[in-house]
């Protein structure tokens, strides 16, 4: 009896033994680690080794140019450093000044609304990239106290031109009424101000060519440009702001004025915006219909190395009963060496997270490029190499 006593509790104890290992052995293979195992459908997600993601942490990424992308920029750097702990410091300077930033390398990249220029890129081919990374429209914003924000003023670019050039100096000039029916008993008998970029500026380089382009010569070739002398500011009915910012600044503050800004600035400081009369001969307002379908007219090379210098035109006052009329792209530019290595690396992730993360953060104002942009981009970051 008792040895089948003792039998027993050796089996007894045999078992639990079984059962501890068992359990021991479980949790060393699912409950150490905290990932989800993967399911057999699931599709495997690229993703930064930890190893990289602290090497890069605290490495500062230097910008500069247009203030066409600025709102968006901002947007996508507070993302980027809160996943990657990469800062990214862009200054709101203008194309013009942002290109001359890039060249003289006080900036790892650049910022400009048109390309460079063929004899640019000419000059820097190989060693340079760029990018149309994201496709905005130049609005038209108003400040006229007499007009309802729920009806919009329309202007032609005849309109526009005969503004900018001093020949059109009261809202209720006769031109501007035919071009508004029913609200023309409301335009008042007070003198226009023009409000213009006193910088360089890619933006008023998109605004110029429109009224290049759709003016029937009112506007002639030798006022287009990122910095032009205004013909309006002979009559002293012209004010200067530096910045997208600057001319909605003054827009705002200066009663009977009219000016040129990128749409997110009107957007967020609620400014009246003017339809346009657009290449079919229909009145369009800035919104994602009409400016995707000005978009499919855009000529984009397939290399970043490519000359884009052709893009602009592409996209202004192109055809499509809808397709809002000065419709532009800003690009961004790079070198295709740097000689710091982390700095590489951080530009590589940079792009590749805009062209695959970044575009589901569009701001309002602006429109996500094509598919061939997204993998432009890429292109781009598999360009970049250490020295």
């Amino acid at each position: 009896m008792m040895y089948m006593r003792r039998s027993a509790i050796i089996v007894m104890l045999i078992a639990v033994t079984v059962v501890i290992i068992a359990t021991y052995s479980i949790l060393q293979i699912y409950g150490g680690s905290r990932e989800p195992l993967p399911s057999a459908t699931s599709t495997p997600t690229p993703t930064i080794t930890a190893s990289t993601n602290t090497q890069l942490q605290g490495v500062v990424l230097q910008g500069a140019g247009a203030t066409f992308v600025y709102p968006q920029i901002s947007e996508w750097a507070k993302r980027f450093q809160e996943r990657y702990g990469i800062q990214i410091n862009y200054q709101s300077v203008g194309s013009g000044a942002g290109q001359s930033m890039f060249f003289q390398k006080v900036v790892d990249f650049g910022c400009s609304d048109p390309p460079l220029s063929r004899d640019t890129w000419l000059k820097y081919n190989g060693s340079v990239l760029q990018v149309p990374w994201l496709f905005g429209p130049v609005v038209l914003v108003y400040n006229i106290p007499e007009l309802p924000k729920s009806t919009a003023l329309r202007l032609d670019a005849i309109a526009i031109a005969k503004i900018y050039k001093g020949e059109i100096r009261y809202w209720n000039d006769e031109y501007v009424k035919g071009l508004n029916p029913d609200i023309a008993h409301l335009l008042p008998n007070k003198e226009i101000v023009a409000v213009y970029r006193s910088d360089s500026s890619g933006t008023t380089e998109l605004f110029t060519t429109f009224l290049y382009k759709a003016s029937g010569g009112v506007w002639t070739k030798d006022l287009v440009g990122k910095s032009i002398s205004w013909p309006v500011e002979a009559t002293g009915r012209g004010v200067g702001g530096k910045g997208n910012e600057g001319v909605t600044q003054n827009v705002m503050q200066i009663p009977y004025s009219i000016g040129y800004v990128e749409w997110s600035y009107a957007i967020k400081n609620n400014l009246s915006i003017a339809a346009i009369k657009n290449a079919a001969g229909n009145f369009v307002l800035p919104m994602r219909e009409t400016l995707e379908e000005a978009l499919k007219n855009a000529k984009i090379p397939t290399s970043p190395l490519d000359d884009f210098s052709g893009i602009v035109d592409s996209v202004i006052y192109v055809a499509g009963e809808k397709s809002y009329p000065i419709l532009g792209p800003t690009h961004i530019i790079l070198w295709r060496s740097y000689d710091n290595p982390k700095k590489v690396e951080a530009l590589k992730l940079f792009l590749k997270w805009v062209a695959e993360e970044g575009y589901n953060h569009i701001v309002e104002g602006y429109v996500a490029p094509p598919q061939s942009v997204k993998e432009l981009l890429i292109k781009a970051a598999n360009e970049i190499v250490s020295q």
